[in-house]
This record gives structure tokens, sequence and C-alpha cells, in this order.
């Protein structure tokens, strides 16, 4: 099952208080990015964040699970809770690097023999 369109806009407004949210469709399920930074992975309508030392304490009662065959196992946050999702999110965005920039393919140039 993947997440609809529907449960990102209740993401999206749930999270109305970081004004840089946005969010890209991926491969059915969606990234949440803060600041332009990837924080959250939304799979099957639940939100997942990476399991790191600086959230541990905060995330210590949360339930945790693979958002997708193969990963590795993430924390499950309750985006409804605000008074943990606020804190985890403004760590997470703290220390989550931007991804680095694509490079962008050159078009081959054609020679043209005279």
């Amino acid at each position: 099952m993947s997440t609809s369109a529907e449960f990102m806009e209740f993401v999206a407004e749930t999270l109305h208080y970081f004004p840089t949210l946005r969010y890209r469709k991926m491969f059915g399920e969606y990234m949440v990015y803060i600041n332009d930074k990837p924080v959250i992975l939304v799979c099957d309508e639940t939100a997942y964040v990476k399991k790191l030392p600086e959230i541990a304490d905060l995330m210590q009662n949360a339930s945790c699970g693979t958002p997708y065959k193969g990963a590795k196992e993430h924390y499950i946050l309750d985006l409804e809770d605000r008074e943990l999702a606020e804190p985890v999110l403004t760590i997470l965005e703290a220390i989550t690097p931007l991804p680095k920039p694509k490079k962008r393919r050159q078009k081959p140039v054609s020679k043209v023999n005279k």
C-alpha cells in the first residue's frame, strides 16, 4: 500500500509550525524536507525518522519499524504529538546535511565534418 495524497496533506497541515516544509513523491511514497533537508520518510501512511543517537532519549518509548523491505529500522514518529514531534524534527533538521547537488548532464556535442 502506498501513501495517499490526502495523508500527505494531513502531514503538511500537522507540521504547519515548520514554514519551510515541503514534500516530494518518490516511488509511491514521500520524503518530507525541512529547510531542504530530508527528515521524514512517509511510507504506508506512517512517518519514519532515522534512528540516530541525538534523538534516542526523546524516542525511547516510540515504536520502530522498517519503511520498506531491506531498509534499516527507523523510529515511527507520532506527528500529532507536537510535544514530541517538534523537538525531534528540530534536532534532525539541525544535524541532517543538505543533499549534495546533482550534476547536470551535458548534451553531447555533435561534430560536423566539412
